[in-house]
């Protein structure tokens, strides 16, 4: 296809000549080259030289300088090193390049001796940078036709007589494109002051170089696509020197004018003007005719190198030479390629649509061009590329600047605050903040803006504003301050943000939404600040910091703790009852830098905060109040010194003892029937002190199982957390035995509490198992998590051999059947089935992942026997969405590292159970959907377990696969044919696993067994086997196929 397109090509190539050649532009040389040569010569002699250099003022110099190009570094050794011998011009361009410039004058001088003999040197030259030993007549070079010659080379590719140079990986090769690039820049400059305007030499070359540009070989393509390109670039340089020296000419002239001479000078102006503008015609008629030949072509190339080359140099001709290229007909390709299939030429046609709209000058006339491309413009910020996306936003910002996009159309583009990639992000963060917080604009208006407008308070302000499209969403929040942080130094204007807050300032008058919002702000920058993160995230390690970093991170945490360190308790004051504002707010203690408050003497401040954040603690019963009042508490009883430290640490256990005392009156209050909300909230308090820490109390244990015991008919929410405290006694209590010299006292007191949680834990067990309901049972879900973990903290293989011996536990199959059955229940909750009302607070503790991972950890850790347990989990392993497939898949892993070959039994038994909770639904679900649902998870459990067995574990497995089949065909066989639909949906995925002589013999085996069964009785019911069959022996067909093929 690509030699067809390529071809179609040829031939319009050759039409395009043809036209040239009407026109006067000859596309194969006639007459004498030397001649012609000649005659250039005396036409410029005649006319004077168009390239001479004037000063700005209004005298011409006797004698006119003639304009030399630059001298390059490594002439000066070219000319000494090289001596008379010319270089080869391939030879250089295949080096290091340093001789470039030598070379290019030596053959210079060559062409101005024997025109014909260096033009064949030079076209050969390009002819073996496409990788072609092509020789060419000099004697007949004028009469040689161009296509007859491509056509040659083009043979030479057929044939495989090509050296790919342009793509090679050769060491010595690495700069041969850029080599090559610069040996024709070098020729142009050289060229400038004769052969340039010759219409012979650059004529020729133009031709065979679009001769080659449209030829099938890729490599012709890209390396005349390189030289083509950068020949236009290189007469740009030239025609922008010489339209400076036409405006200076004509500048003198109409100095020479109102002077009122006509003498000689005016006359010598005259020419050389005439000439300058002569110069520019020919070298602009060049570039149409390159940009003709070429660039219509290979922008659309297959290749999406030559399509991105082309696309950049347009991006640069268009800004470097906008008289002639900044016009639509032009400007339509990079509008074009904006829709390119590949990403790379996608993001080099924004790059150069951004260096357009950078210049304001270019807008005037990109007017119909944005009006056309706008909407693909905005929609390339949600790319599928990320580095486009990022890009095209980057455009965005610039056609906000010069007032281009309307609000309208912006809206889609703020979704992405909170669209996954950072990158895309941050692009629209610093594009909000541009746009809404700064407003940058070019033009008058942003001259006109006075220093009141870039205020502190002007910009949170605006950030308010925006920040309350997510009221009731701080996550969101976290998003949009993540994105605009970097930008917007009014974040980090710590005293006006408190100022705000404290209604000090009379700049904003704050609502309670914006006082919220506020806070979130006060608090997510201050963590940005000290290098934390304030989103999610899917990478967890830690940054890495160097020194600097580190020193710049703790500054940051000094300037916080400086400027807020008196009026923090003011803050805490004031919104302390605010159950919204209390957890930001108090978490702020933990980005402090406490030391301060001792070299400040700020240490009443101090106590004062510690004071607050314990009434806090008190007045609040939510999970992120309470778990933010305890962190910073917790930190400062560990980060502040000397007496401040001692003054934490009292308050510490203060707020334990406190709590302590009111759940104890709590929880006789509830024996004596009152209302169980006190006890519920003091549990939630004391759950969250024993996530952090043991709290020790007499008899608490006791009153907790107590409490349990003596509940019949109270909340689950309340059960759940009595649970849930019991089982942090235990666990603290045994973590705080010495394994080396156990306290018989302690050991016997953690055998009596664990004792006791399992025996109310198998209550509610047995219990559980025996409710019947659709939604999610809360109590249910902490029975199974707590259970697991209990089992994993006293597993038996820990304590063997030592003399924590007795506390081992190990529960029986009955228990661990009930227990499965329980974790099923709750797993098989539907999404659309969730109760309404159940509290969210804690709902991660409670869901699907959870319990999951609580019973793949019995499994993994080696606590429970596998043999059960393991298969029943990975028969849920496409069932429950993403997440948990992601879980199961993680166990399997780690399976495979620990049971090695065991594992492949466990495939088979979990494809079993997955089938069989088909076949239970299959007599008795009227519901076709449900039954053909199952079907479909059993096949696609087998689809993926097993697609582990790929690449070189086909063959390092086949023995256990072959067993996978051979037994699960055996158990398609029980009770025949109820069961051979087994064979189509678990069966057969395994097969496609399997070497052809194993399919050959399965086949054999299938076949015998049926050879004196009647399957016409139920001929539906034997449907399965003979698809199963049919597989078997298409996959032996096409496989002998294969081998006679390749025989």
């Amino acid at each position: 296809m690509e030699n067809a397109a390529v071809a179609s090509e040829t031939s319009k190539r050759g039409r395009v000549l043809e036209a040239a050649t009407a026109e006067g532009v000859p596309s194969k040389s006639s007459g004498s080259v030397v001649e012609r040569s000649a005659r250039n010569a005396r036409e410029q002699q005649d006319q004077g030289s168009g390239d001479d250099s004037f000063d700005d003022d209004d005298t011409v110099p006797d004698e006119e300088p003639t304009l030399r190009p630059k001298r390059r570094r490594g002439a000066g050794y070219g000319a000494a090193g090289v001596g008379r011998e010319d270089l080869n011009l391939m030879e250089v361009v295949k080096s290091d390049g340093k001789l470039i410039h030598v070379a290019v004058k030596q053959w210079v001088e060559r062409y101005e001796k024997n025109a014909i003999s260096a033009m064949g040197e030079l076209l050969m030259m390009l002819f073996e940078a496409c990788g072609a030993k092509y020789e060419l007549d000099a004697d007949s070079l004028d009469e040689t036709d161009v296509d007859d010659v491509v056509l040659a080379l083009v043979e030479l590719a057929r044939n495989g007589e090509v050296e790919d140079l342009y793509n090679s990986k050769l060491k010595e090769l690495r700069n041969f494109k850029e080599n090559l690039s610069s040996f024709w820049d070098n020729l142009v400059l050289e060229c400038q002051n004769g052969p340039l305007y010759d219409k012979i030499l650059f004529e020729k070359c133009i031709d065979y170089i679009i001769a080659l540009s449209c030829t099938p070989p890729r490599v012709y393509r890209q390396v005349a696509s390189l030289v083509g390109l950068q020949l236009v670039t290189s007469f740009i340089a030239i025609a922008k020197t010489l339209g400076t020296q036409r405006e200076t000419t004509q500048r003198q002239l109409n100095a020479e004018k109102k002077k009122r001479n006509d003498g000689p000078r005016v006359e010598l102006l005259n020419k050389r003007l005439s000439a300058a503008h002569e110069n520019i015609n020919v070298l602009e008629e060049m570039m149409r005719k390159i940009f003709t030949g070429l660039f219509m072509h290979r922008y659309r190339d297959v290749d999406p190198s030559v399509r991105m080359s082309c696309i950049k140099a347009l991006g640069v001709w268009i800004v470097s030479y906008p008289s002639l290229f900044l016009q639509d007909l032009y400007l339509k390709y990079l509008g074009w390629t904006l829709n390119d299939k590949s990403a790379v030429v996608r993001k080099t046609s924004v790059l150069a649509l951004q260096n357009l709209y950078e210049i304001d000058d270019n807008v005037p006339s990109l007017s119909l061009f944005t009006e056309r491309f706008c909407n693909r413009m905005i929609e390339l910020a949600d790319d599928i590329d990320v580095s486009v996306a990022v890009s095209a936003i980057g455009l965005l910002k610039q056609l906000l600047r010069h007032q281009l996009l309307t609000d309208d159309e912006l809206g889609p583009l703020y979704d992405l605050l909170i669209d996954e990639p950072p990158l895309i992000r941050r692009a629209i963060g610093e594009l909000v903040y541009d746009h809404l917080i700064a407003q940058k604009v070019s033009g008058a208006q942003s001259a006109s803006r006075g220093e009141d407008d870039e205020s502190s308070e002007v910009h949170l302000g605006r950030m308010l504003q925006i920040l309350r499209e997510f009221p009731t969403d701080p996550i969101l929040s976290a998003y949009v301050i993540d994105d605009v942080w970097d930008d917007m130094k009014a974040m980090k204007d710590w005293k006006c943000i408190v100022s705000i807050l404290l209604d000090e300032n009379p700049m904003i008058d704050l609502n309670d939404v914006d006082a919220t919002n506020l806070v979130r702000l006060l608090y997510a920058s201050a963590k940005k600040a000290v290098g934390e993160k304030i989103v999610p995230t899917t990478d967890n390690r830690k940054p890495y910091s160097n020194k600097a970093q580190k020193e710049a991170l703790e500054n940051n945490r000094r300037e916080i703790t400086s400027a807020i360190m008196k009026s923090y308790p003011h803050l805490l004051q004031k919104y302390i009852a605010d159950k919204a504002k209390v957890s930001p707010l108090v978490e702020i203690v933990v980005l402090l830098k406490l030391e301060l408050y001792t070299l400040k003497r700020q240490e009443q401040n101090f106590r004062t905060i510690l004071e607050l954040i314990f009434d806090a603690f008190f007045k609040h019963g939510e999970k992120d109040a309470l778990r933010s009042c305890i962190k910073a508490i917790t930190f400062c009883s560990s980060e502040s010194q000397a007496d401040l430290q001692d003054f934490a640490q009292n308050k510490l256990k203060e707020l334990e003892n406190e709590l302590v005392t009111k759940l104890k009156i709590a929880m006789k209050e509830v024996a004596m029937g009152a209302d169980e909300y006190s006890l519920l909230v003091n549990l939630k308090r004391l759950y969250e002190v024993q996530l952090t820490k043991y709290v020790a109390s007499d008899g608490l244990f006791e009153d907790l199982t107590n409490t349990l015991s003596g509940l019949s008919d109270t909340g689950d929410e309340v059960m759940a957390f009595l649970l849930l405290n019991m089982y942090l006694q235990v666990a603290w209590c045994l973590d705080s035995i010495d394994g080396e010299n156990p306290n018989d006292a302690s050991v016997l007191a953690v055998l009596s509490k664990r004792n006791t949680l399992f025996q109310h834990l198998e209550r509610f067990l047995n219990s559980l198992s025996d409710v019947k309901g659709k939604g999610r049972n809360l109590l249910a879900s902490r029975v199974c998590v707590i259970l697991a973990e209990m089992w994993c903290l006293f597993k038996r293989s820990k304590y063997v051999s030592t003399k924590l011996e007795n506390l081992g536990h190990s529960p029986n199959y009955a228990t661990l059947q009930k227990f499965w059955k329980l974790c099923e229940r709750q797993l098989n909750v539907s999404d659309e089935t969730e109760d309404e009302d159940a509290n969210e607070e804690y709902i991660e503790e409670t869901n699907r992942d959870t319990i999951v991972i609580a019973a793949a950890k019995l499994v993994a850790g080696g606590t429970v026997s596998k043999d059960y347990l393991g298969p029943e989990i990975i028969s849920h392993f496409v069932m429950h969405g993403p997440s948990v497939t992601e879980i199961i898949k993680h166990l399997i892993t780690v399976l495979k590292k620990n049971v090695n070959d065991d594992l492949y039994p466990m495939f088979l038994e979990a494809l079993k159970r997955a089938y069989q909770r088909h076949l239970v639904n299959f007599p008795s679900n009227d519901d076709e959907s449900s039954t053909s649902k199952s079907l479909a998870d059993c096949r696609e459990l087998a689809v993926r377990l097993s697609g582990t067995f790929i690449g070189a574990a086909r063959n390092k497995h086949r023995v256990q696969v072959l067993k996978i089949v051979n037994d699960g065909i055996s158990f398609a066989y029980i009770d025949a044919p109820k069961q051979l639909s087994f064979l189509e949906a678990a069966i057969l995925p395994f097969v496609s696993k399997l070497v052809t002589t194993d399919i050959v013999d399965i086949l054999k085996d299938v076949e015998k067994r049926i050879e004196n069964v009647n399957t016409d009785i139920d001929p539906s019911g034997w449907r399965p086997y003979y698809i199963f069959v049919d597989h078997l022996r298409e996959k032996c067909a096409k496989n002998e196929g294969l081998q006679v093929l390749f025989a």
